[in-house]
């Protein structure tokens, strides 16, 4: 069965363990950090009594950015991505966002056509943004709020 569940702070070490196993993004204390935002939102996708994904995102007035997004590997392109992003973007609508932004590497290919199948577009870009040196494409999502 999946579930998209709301995750809290004494969940950092699941954070950041399925961060460390995937895209290496944050560190444990910048995990804690993102716990201590104002309006933040941490859920996670639950599959098997497993978290395998997880998404952040701060809902500001109107609009929501995405901080971080990730499925655990073994799970990718079996729609647990989709229905993970699915279930954001429903979060966001009942809450009358009327954006969604979030960052991708220019060089994450795969993520990109994640992301432009439903319906983000690149607004900007943020040259040398990642550690590699790649730029960071800034994409945006308008929803339609009910």
């Amino acid at each position: 069965m999946i579930s998209v569940i709301q995750i809290n702070d004494k969940d950092i070490d699941l954070c950041y363990e399925l961060d460390a196993n995937t895209i290496s993004l944050w560190s444990k204390k910048q995990w804690a950090n993102e716990f201590r935002k104002k309006d933040i939102k941490i859920f996670g996708l639950s599959h098997a009594n497993s978290v395998i994904g997880i998404c952040v995102f701060q809902i500001i007035k109107d609009e929501a950015q995405i901080n971080y997004f990730v499925i655990n590997q073994k799970y990718r392109e079996k729609g647990f991505g989709s229905y993970l992003m699915s279930s954001i973007i429903e979060y966001c609508e009942k809450f009358s966002v009327n954006k969604l932004f979030l960052e991708v590497s220019q060089t994450n290919i795969k993520a990109e056509k994640f992301y432009a199948s439903f319906d983000f577009f690149t607004v900007g870009i943020r040259r040398n943004y990642y550690r590699d040196g790649s730029n960071a494409l800034l994409k945006e999502k308008i929803l339609t709020t009910k």
